[in-house]
């Protein structure tokens, strides 16, 4: 096994006492987990995600136990491997799966908090192990995707030329009259998919996959334009572009 002191520059910063298991090197790395734990778990929480600050920290103490632990055996039996810590990542895929929620207008949700879940795991795992390096430039990068990257992702998507829509008509008929529209936009439709979740509210609706074909059109104009401009009209009950 590599030994954390001799390769890890905050563990030889830290001293010899953090590399072993022993009382302190515990109860430092647990507490190291829940504090970056804490802080991912907030930044979901503050957006109101399922897996929010409790399901964090218990996820990455839980691995970090699971790390320390296979320390533990490895060292009294050095042919064996790391059963524990592979049973816990294996568990926390199972939960962030369960954590992935298909909405009404055919929207995944929860697919972020998922992997930020799983890869909040695995930092618990290098803690647990005693690489304190890899655990905090891990964390920087994970806090950092989960928390910048939407602004990125929401600029790229607005100056695409590709976009899907939400729609609910107030009459089926209206479809037709939709079409026309989105045509003399300088629009094209690429896919009509009527949605069954509304079979009964006397609704029709439909998640419409449309491109902006006319470069003069995406010049000026951005998809929150479009959509506010496709609401006015009389026959659409409600509009909105879909993640």
């Amino acid at each position: 096994m590599i030994d954390p002191f001799l390769n890890d520059p905050l563990a030889k910063f830290l001293g010899s006492w953090s590399t072993g298991i022993n009382v302190y090197s515990v109860m430092f790395r647990i507490f190291l987990v829940v504090v970056l734990a804490s802080i991912i778990g907030c930044e979901r929480s503050s957006k109101r995600h399922s897996a929010g600050l409790r399901t964090f920290i218990i996820v990455s103490m839980a691995s970090a136990v699971s790390a320390m632990l296979d320390v533990c055996i490895l060292s009294v039996t050095p042919e064996g491997f790391a059963v524990i810590s592979a049973a816990s990542i294996v568990s926390v895929a199972m939960i962030s799966g369960n954590s992935i929620l298909f909405s009404s207008r055919s929207q995944i949700k929860g697919l972020t908090t998922s992997a930020g879940l799983w890869a909040c795991g695995i930092i618990g795992l290098a803690a647990g192990a005693g690489l304190y390096t890899i655990t905090l430039i891990s964390f920087v990068a994970l806090i950092l995707c989960i928390s910048q990257l939407p602004r990125i992702e929401a600029v790229l998507k607005d100056r695409s030329n590709h976009f899907e829509v939400h729609l609910e008509l107030k009459n089926s008929y209206n479809l037709q009259d939709f079409v026309t529209t989105i045509r003399k936009l300088g629009l094209k439709i690429d896919d009509i998919e009527s949605n069954p979740a509304y079979a009964n509210s006397g609704l029709s609706v439909y998640s419409v996959s449309i491109t902006i074909s006319e470069r003069d059109f995406k010049k000026y104009r951005k998809h929150k334009d479009i959509i506010e401009a496709l609401r006015s009209l009389d026959y659409i009950h409600y509009i909105e572009e879909m993640n």
